[in-house]
């Protein structure tokens, strides 16, 4: 018996002899060959091999192909040298009818049959160990001397023809503060799966019990390690015993082809994109990845919204990446809720303002895009005016469809929760986020106030439950946009609100969101959302790890997304529709012309040519 330690510096030719002669008493290919590509098995009869092809290219995040042989060749001369297919895996799985019938050393015996089948080496994660270990990130499973864990998710793979199944991942535990290191360090090996897929919380992919792999071992984490998981080549196992083929054979789990090719002729760039990794969820723990560019836009983006026009102390309420972190988890979510309305003019009926209805529709209409449920909620009172300004945004163009109205009333204490979730019961929640936008909130007295400190409690309804709901129900998450602090969510803030706001220590409201997001006009923090949501998906870094590297790029959907976008041509609409149904400005907004005699927004044209400059 050789020890791994030993194994390690052998070269491949090497590690190849003693698996082909049965020197090896291990159990997984793990740290052998340091710094050389190792590779999963597959080997179908010839008449598949077309559609398998088909199927990796279809799903190269688990399954990027590095060499296809001809029908009967045992060799792969491009990867390797000296090499036997039949001999050099340490272990196989043969497949009959898609059951697996056995475990084999060799495949020798089967030598006749093979001559009409082919064979396909697929990358290995088993690859980028020691490129990690380079750089001081410890490798748990290397470390205890076991295999890699491995598990069955609930994502579905692009399927082709007979192939279907889900992906299947590993597990390595890293410490938290590593992760953007462990990113940066695995993205660039796209033929060695590339960067993470998931970062966080196991249930979030299916995983139902991390302590019981599906293949592979239990790897032990230490204090402070946060479960990151990569796209797995054990997805072709599971998809071989779908297609229910007669005959086939695959190496057994962590138990890979070791080839000659070294770890840098491996790495595929994915442009000068640099990744960074954003905890996005506490409960579950949640991250997200992005490319440095597109995260650099949203800040940028965060920035222009900051302007205060009424120099009101707005620039003291923002907190940085609060925008980022925002659009992120709006980016992952599937069901979004928005709520809007601030009660203003109380001369008028109703007595709404305009600032917050575009700003909500703006989001609307990019979620919409994007293929995702939203539903607006809003006060009983002003149902019927916004099913008016929705069915009009509609037929002007601004929103592609309609969107769901509902009002909420909290009748009882379990009124939220009956709304958000399912039967009431939290591990079903029906919206994955909530948005404030120029919402009136709730103060530490209980109490709402506009910004003169007049109470208009009678005229909202307790929106402000669901977001206290919402901290208790796992997955769900908060944002809060506002431009004076006595806004929905705006508690995240509440103490700067009261330092720095005029009448601050009254009016300041005390319900937090998880992400607040400041802007000069409510607005305009609408506008940065949607265009945040645009920067993200149109983000190959950001696209690839919603997807989890599984189907095909959306980007093909960009000019559908484009076309969603905030536009001067829509606000104009939209302010238009809502001057006809006796909506009005806002006291602190910044006015300086009219139509048809009443106040119009010149200043968000200027602020909306911004936020697309900074986008597209």
């Amino acid at each position: 018996m050789i020890f791994t330690g030993g194994l390690r510096s052998l070269l491949p030719l090497a590690v190849r002899s003693l698996i082909r002669f049965n020197k090896l008493s291990l159990s997984n290919t793990s740290g052998m060959a340091e710094g050389y590509k190792q590779a999963n098995v597959v080997i179908l009869h010839k008449s598949l091999a077309d559609d398998f092809e088909k199927f990796c290219k279809a799903n190269d995040g688990p399954l990027p192909l590095l060499y296809r042989s001809k029908p009967g060749d045992w060799t792969c001369p491009s990867l390797s040298t000296h090499s036997d297919i039949r001999t050099d895996c340490l272990l196989y799985r043969k497949y009959e009818n898609g059951a697996c019938t056995g475990i084999l050393t060799s495949l020798k015996e089967y030598s006749n049959k093979l001559k009409d089948m082919v064979t396909f080496y697929l990358g290995c994660s088993f690859t980028f160990e020691k490129s990690i270990q380079k750089i001081g990130i410890p490798v748990r499973n290397v470390e205890q001397k076991c295999n890699v864990s491995m598990y069955k998710t609930a994502v579905p793979c692009f399927p082709v023809s007979g192939f279907h199944c889900n992906l299947v991942v590993t597990m390595r535990p890293v410490p938290g503060d590593k992760l953007e290191a462990v990113v940066q360090a695995t993205y660039l090996l796209k033929e060695s799966h590339g960067a993470p897929v998931h970062i966080g919380n196991p249930g979030l992919l299916g995983i139902q019990d991390i302590a019981k792999p599906d293949y592979g071992d239990p790897v032990q984490p230490h204090s402070g390690d946060v479960p990151v998981f990569w796209a797995c080549g054990v997805t072709a196992m599971e998809a071989v015993s779908n297609c229910k083929s007669p005959l086939a054979f695959t190496h057994a789990p962590g138990c890979m082809f070791v080839t000659d090719l070294k770890n840098e002729d491996a790495a595929v760039s994915y442009a000068t994109e640099i990744p960074d990794v954003h905890c996005i969820s506490q409960n579950p723990l949640h991250y997200s990845i992005a490319s440095s560019t597109a995260i650099q836009k949203i800040r940028d983006l965060e920035n222009i919204i900051g302007t205060d026009p009424g120099n009101r102390g707005v620039k003291h309420l923002c907190c940085q990446d609060e925008l980022l972190k925002a659009c992120l988890s709006i980016s992952h979510a599937r069901s979004v809720l928005i709520t809007t309305g601030f009660p203003t003019h109380f001369k008028y009926d109703p007595p709404e303002e305009n600032d917050g209805p575009p700003g909500a529709i703006a989001i609307a209409a990019m979620i919409q895009a994007m293929g995702k449920d939203v539903v607006f909620v809003t006060d009983k009172r002003a149902i019927h005016l916004n099913k008016k300004i929705i069915e009009d945004a509609v037929q002007q163009g601004v929103l592609k469809t309609q969107v769901s109205l509902l009002s909420y009333q909290g009748d009882s204490s379990e009124s939220a929760l009956r709304f958000l979730c399912e039967d009431e019961n939290p591990e079903r929640p029906r919206f994955d986020h909530l948005i404030a936008i120029e919402r009136a909130g709730m103060a530490a007295d209980g109490n709402y106030y506009n910004a003169r400190k007049v109470n208009i409690k009678h005229l909202v309804d307790p929106i402000d439950e669901l977001f206290l709901a919402a901290h208790i129900i796992p997955g769900v998450t908060t944002t809060g946009i506002g431009d004076g602090g006595n806004e929905l969510g705006m508690g995240k803030v509440k103490e700067a609100v009261k330092k720095h706001i005029k009448n601050g220590d009254i009016i300041a409201c005390d319900v937090e969101a998880d992400f607040a997001v400041v802007a000069g006009v409510s607005n305009w923090g609408g506008y940065a959302v949607a265009c945040g949501l645009y920067i993200l998906n149109t983000c190959e870094v950001h696209e690839r790890y919603l997807r989890k590297a599984v189907g095909f790029p959306r980007l093909s959907k960009q000019e559908c997304w484009a076309s969603a976008l905030p536009s001067i041509a829509k606000e104009e609409k939209l302010l238009r529709i809502l001057i006809q149904h006796r909506v009005c400005s806002g006291v602190t907004a910044s006015l300086e012309m009219e139509v048809d005699g009443l106040p119009f927004y010149s200043t968000h044209s200027v602020m909306i040519e911004k936020l697309l400059h900074g986008t597209l």
